[in-house]
């Protein structure tokens, strides 16, 4: 098993594996997002399921550990990639065998990583470790996440459009990330043959730009609609 877990297929299965399980918590974490768009009340409570649902507590572990073994396999495998390259490998016109997103599915990884480390200093951190405003909903306390969330994009004047772009061209990006890695994660664990590739690329496709957009409209609204 350590010997397949170290090959170059065993450290492209645990990327993919990983890859698959935060897809799944992307579109949970929009489901849950989106009840910003119907109001303080609706996301508080959502985001006080979401901080005090005993399901979702240990989950969060296994998230946090699905990240690291994402990006730590997800380097290995480039430098990897990179170390066996030929010499003579700049001369392929690589523009004609693959997609712009998938020759740079690293330097997007990495800019969605830095985007998430953004994401997490403003929200998670504060959340779990700062001091947030709390307030009453149904008669229950519980913390403000609503203006947290809301602050962020309206009432910072220059930095308000700032941190939108900052959020809405990282969504750009995670958007551009899956849309290669969700047919290639499929592929990696034996899911994809001729007759599925257009299929699982063409949902992958629609995935991307569900999680792109949806993500986005968050800033949009507050910014200019709310």
């Amino acid at each position: 098993m350590s010997n397949f877990i170290s090959s170059s297929i065993g450290k492209k299965l645990i990327m993919s594996i990983s890859g698959l399980f935060l897809i799944v918590f992307l579109l949970v974490h929009l489901t849950a997002n989106l009840f910003l768009l119907g109001g303080s009340d609706a996301f508080n409570i959502s985001a006080h399921f979401m901080g005090t649902n005993p399901l979702i507590q240990i989950m969060q572990p296994l998230l946090a550990l699905g990240f690291a073994l994402h990006i730590i396999y997800s380097l290995i495998v480039q430098f990897h990639n990179w170390k066996s390259r030929p010499v003579n490998y700049a001369k392929v016109n690589q523009k004609d065998a693959s997609t712009w997103a998938s020759r740079n599915m690293i330097w997007l990884g990495l800019f969605v990583l830095a985007f998430l480390i953004i994401h997490l200093i403003n929200f998670f951190w504060v959340l779990k470790f700062g001091e947030p405003e709390t307030t009453v909903v149904n008669g229950v306390e519980m913390e403000d996440a609503y203006s947290l969330v809301a602050g962020l994009f309206i009432n910072g004047g220059t930095l308000a459009y700032v941190y939108s772009a900052i959020y809405i061209i990282g969504f750009i990006a995670l958007g551009m990330h899956l849309h290669h890695a969700f047919w290639s994660a499929f592929q990696t664990i034996g899911w994809s043959n001729i007759k599925w590739r257009k299929r699982l690329t063409l949902i992958g496709d629609v995935y991307a730009i569900i999680i792109a957009v949806g993500f986005s409209i968050i800033p949009i609204y507050f910014l200019f609609i709310k």
